[in-house]
């Protein structure tokens, strides 16, 4: 088949730079999905994206699709022609459906007999044809929230569009793309180039717009920025600050990246060094520079989109526009500082946290119990739960924090500090919110580890209690997020937290729902939820964590104790057997017409095999051995005690009938196989286990 080189690039006002990557390559993963389902086939695509224009280049693109043998099967030879030989209204019916006679069909010879059959060859349509339209599709489906129109057009895009170029190979497909009929004319840089750039062919495309001041390569510019940044970072012996984020939205404002160092009013140093990185990061896109001790140096770079002539001007330019900032960033820290946090706690009562759930002043006095009762379990005595709890969302209600909402808990920190709070209060402020994201840090203070746990929990509980549970993609209260917060501490940081009677507490006593026991059982499943997502996403089996979660442990950390042994012992030669005869036992037990009967303590004087009595022998002593191991909860340990059964159950099940007539025997054994049973479920039921 030929192939052609396909180029795709819409030229457009200033796309939303938060947006541009995700669009760019949204759109080629649609152009690839359409071309995949009108089957051609192509070597290599990527996608390019700069502030004005979305493209993508697809290199040996089929010049057309291949012909499709069209083959449609008809009615049964004997259903199609009656006794006479002459067609029956299936026959013509399926010769009518199929645009042809009756002497045009053909048959087909199948094991199963005769059947009339239609074939024929459909041709290919050329790729010249089908393009426009899979583009247009690809550009319809991008995810824009909200479209815009343009002058008297019905057109809708994201940004009004002023070009769009259209090359397969040489050929110009000038069928039009949203309004506008496409040409081989791109465009060059806004401020350094003015005439249009003519692409003889689409391999041409990087190279001329890189010669008219347009990195087209959204990784490239990145590298670009990235590079030069620490380049001009390690002339002033510094390290520079690339915040992911920040790095994306400063790759997607520029075409042609030029890094300029600036340096602002040093006594700005006395801030807090987030306050200053905030206002040099939210506000004008600035890189903050550090020393080799994570000092903040006073000294930012900035990325021109202009390789300017006059650099000293730009410079001091942004070095104007800096000031300014950090002047509005000192004033807030001093008008904070003049009201301590304490007398802020009144003022909780005037912010609502949620309509149904109250001020914040609610959730403040609902976290300090929460804090309490964790403090309780854990058989801890902190001095300072109450000063936590209370002050944990004063900072709210700062300037500082109003103008920098993502310095919540930092700022709470250092003005806790100031105010002359325990270092304890300070640094549980600051971790409250850890982990913010994905594989955040988690609070290494118990006293951080212990207030986070006690703010998520109490917006969890308090948004199932009024009815918003998370559906879909659709969770506007971070509950996922939240729950896998309070799971990762209390397993990452050996928290002994009863999660389910904490729950419970919560439900019962602090929000008051009606039905506290099923509230509880409700959100403890949604959280077992998610930590089955968080397993299962580390590669555990799911059939493992079945194991545990049928056991309903409700400690989090004793949860994953349990379920890291059982992953070990799937391992174990024993373990299929150990697996499958379990399996055996729940099915026999759960057949049994009086379950209270094998519940009971199994009599000895009952066995009346050797293979009996050696297996109740092996149970009693095992019962003892991984007691120990229970205590301590090495569960490791006790699986791989258990595992020494396997001979005595195996010999048990060849030799022993369990069903006899005898009632008395029958419920003995029983007795003895739900003993062994139990053995088992004080680690996980491994009955549960595909192995």
């Amino acid at each position: 088949m030929e192939t052609q080189h396909l180029l795709f690039e819409i030229g457009t006002e200033e796309l939303p730079p938060k947006a541009l990557l995700k669009l760019s390559q949204a759109l080629l993963q649609e152009v690839i999905t359409g071309l995949g389902q009108a089957k051609l086939h192509y070597q290599t695509a990527q996608y390019f994206a700069t502030p004005r224009r979305l493209s993508f280049l697809i290199q040996d693109l089929d010049i057309a699709q291949a012909d499709q043998v069209i083959q449609k099967r008809g009615p049964a030879y004997k259903v199609a022609f009656n006794e006479q030989g002459q067609p029956t209204p299936a026959a013509l019916g399926f010769a009518r459906a199929c645009g042809v006679t009756i002497e045009e069909l053909s048959t087909l010879e199948t094991d199963k007999g005769q059947w009339l059959n239609f074939q024929s060859t459909q041709a290919g349509q050329a790729s010249i044809e089908l393009l426009p339209a899979i583009i247009t599709k690809g550009l319809q489906r991008l995810p824009i929230p909200k479209r815009m129109r343009w002058g008297s057009l019905d057109t809708e895009f994201i940004r009004p569009v002023h070009w769009v170029v259209l090359l397969f190979g040489k050929h110009i497909i000038k069928q039009p793309i949203l309004d506008v009929i496409p040409s081989n004319l791109s465009q060059g840089h806004r401020f350094h180039t003015s005439a249009s750039i003519e692409l003889a062919l689409p391999n041409d495309y990087i190279d001329k717009l890189y010669a008219n001041k347009v990195i087209v390569d959204f990784e490239q510019r990145q590298q670009v920025i990235i590079e030069q940044a620490k380049a001009l970072a390690n002339s002033v012996q510094g390290q520079v600050i690339l915040n992911p984020d920040l790095v994306n939205e400063v790759t997607a404002l520029v075409e042609w990246p030029v890094a300029i160092l600036g340096q602002f009013d040093r006594k700005f140093l006395t801030l807090p060094k987030e306050v200053l990185i905030a206002s040099m990061q939210s506000h004008q896109k600035y890189f903050p520079v550090v020393n080799a001790q994570q000092k903040l140096l006073p000294y930012f770079i900035t990325i021109s989109n202009i390789e300017s002539q006059q650099v000293d001007i730009v410079r001091s330019g942004n070095e104007r526009v800096i000031h300014p900032r950090l002047n509005d960033a000192e004033f807030f820290w001093q008008q904070d500082l003049k009201k301590p946090l304490k007398q802020r706690v009144e003022s909780l009562k005037q912010v609502v946290f949620q309509q149904k759930l109250g001020t914040l002043w609610d959730k403040a006095s609902r976290i300090v119990a929460i804090c309490e009762a964790m403090q309780t379990q854990l058989g801890l005595n902190l001095a300072h739960i109450q000063a936590m709890g209370w002050l944990a969302k004063t900072d709210l209600l700062t300037e500082m924090v109003g103008e920098f909402p993502e310095l919540q808990g930092t700022m709470g920190k250092y003005y806790a500090l100031e105010n002359g709070e325990a270092n304890e209060v300070a640094i549980a402020l600051e971790q409250q919110y850890q982990p913010r994201f994905s594989g955040d840090d988690l609070p290494n203070s118990i006293s951080g580890q212990i207030l986070s746990i006690a703010d998520k929990l109490d917006t969890i509980v308090g948004i199932f209690s009024i009815g918003q549970i998370p559906s879909g993609e659709k969770d506007p209260f971070g509950l996922r997020r939240a729950s896998l917060g309070v799971l990762r501490i209390c397993i990452e940081q050996n928290l002994a937290i009863d999660l389910y009677q904490l729950i419970n507490l919560i439900a019962e006593h602090l929000f008051k729902v009606s039905e506290p026991i099923k509230l509880t059982q409700q959100v403890f499943s949604y959280m077992m939820e998610r930590l089955k997502s968080y397993y299962l996403e580390q590669n555990f089996a799911y059939d493992s964590f079945d194991a545990v979660f049928s056991c309903q442990p409700h400690y989090p950390l004793e949860f994953a104790q349990r379920l890291q042994a059982v992953q070990q012992f799937r391992t174990m030669a024993e373990a299929g057997s150990l697996a499958s005869a379990n399996k055996r036992i729940r099915n026999i037990l759960k057949k049994a017409n009086n379950p209270q009967t094998h519940t009971s303590t199994p009599q000895a004087l009952l066995y009346q095999s050797d293979n009996e009595q050696a297996l109740a022998k092996h149970i009693q002593q095992l019962q003892q051995d991984i007691q120990p191991d229970l205590a301590s909860h090495d569960y490791t340990q006790a699986l791989t005690k258990l595992a020494q059964l396997k001979p005595s159950v195996n010999q048990f099940f060849d030799n022993v009938m369990v069903m006899v007539d005898d009632p008395a025997l029958q419920n003995n054994r029983l007795a003895l196989l739900n003993q062994l049973s139990q053995l088992f479920l004080q680690v996980a039921d491994i009955s549960k286990l595909q192995l």
